[in-house]
């Protein structure tokens, strides 16, 4: 989906302060010109926070597209009267978002780890502050394996290598091998394609927000595996404090 709103912390994921300007607000959803608020979306959880308005602090409880005009609209926690054009401080749940952060570059390593050695893609997952999951479409993947899998992803992290983000027209973008890494859904039709590189690793497009470091990511810790069905293998797994 091409958003509407901009969506500042594509061009920086660590601002976590910033201005912007209402442009309508309906009921308890507040809808603005630009935001470093993440919605939910590729399988990472909302960012949380709060606003202030006229002087009033508001928590921002739920971020998420609307569907119909495409905006990015933040749930308030309680219904706020303004007029559009009211200028608006937003500040980030920094503890939050720098979880979902290291866990979303960590799913990137874990992803390019398992597309090179067995040809997987991902065909579903979920990243919230406390752990993340993957769908593989690989037919047989044992504990053992994927413990490995970890393990080599810390190599990756240990590494202390950059997080390049750069964007790519979307021709371009797409004539990169591996650039697509999800089953099941190709990139939104847009001129121009966001593009996440961790430099001899994994080369993604993607809308998220990420680490600048490697190393940034601390410890991976698998968690747990399941059999999803045939060719659907989820795994689990975290980052340590």
């Amino acid at each position: 989906m091409n958003v509407s709103t901009k969506l500042v912390y594509q061009y920086d994921s660590y601002i976590k302060e910033y201005e912007s300007t209402i442009t309508r607000v309906l009921g308890d959803l507040v809808f603005l010109d630009e935001t470093i608020f993440h919605p939910r979306s590729g399988g990472v959880e909302y960012d949380k926070g709060f606003l202030i308005v006229n002087g009033e602090r508001v928590e921002v409880v739920e971020v998420f597209i609307d569907k119909e005009t495409s905006e990015v609209a933040h749930r308030v926690s309680k219904s706020i009267t303004t007029k559009p054009g009211t200028r608006v401080k937003m500040v980030l749940d920094w503890g939050r978002r720098y979880r979902l952060m290291r866990l979303h570059t960590a799913a990137h390593i874990i992803s390019a780890i398992m597309y090179s050695e067995f040809n997987a893609l991902v065909s579903g997952g979920n990243i919230n502050p406390e752990y993340a999951y993957d769908d593989y479409t690989i037919e047989k993947l044992d504990k053992e394996t994927l413990v490995k899998v970890i393990e080599k992803a810390n190599e990756v992290v240990g590494r202390d290598l950059e997080v390049k983000i750069y964007w790519l027209p979307r021709e371009e973008a797409l004539r990169i091998p591996g650039v697509v890494k999800l089953a099941e859904r190709m990139p939104p039709e847009v001129k121009e394609l966001r593009i996440v590189e961790i430099p001899g690793v994994d080369v993604q497009a993607d809308g998220g927000p990420h680490v600048r470091r490697t190393s940034e990511i601390g410890e991976i810790a698998f968690l747990k595996a399941e059999n999803k069905g045939k060719n659907k293998k989820r795994i689990y797994f975290t980052v340590k404090p």
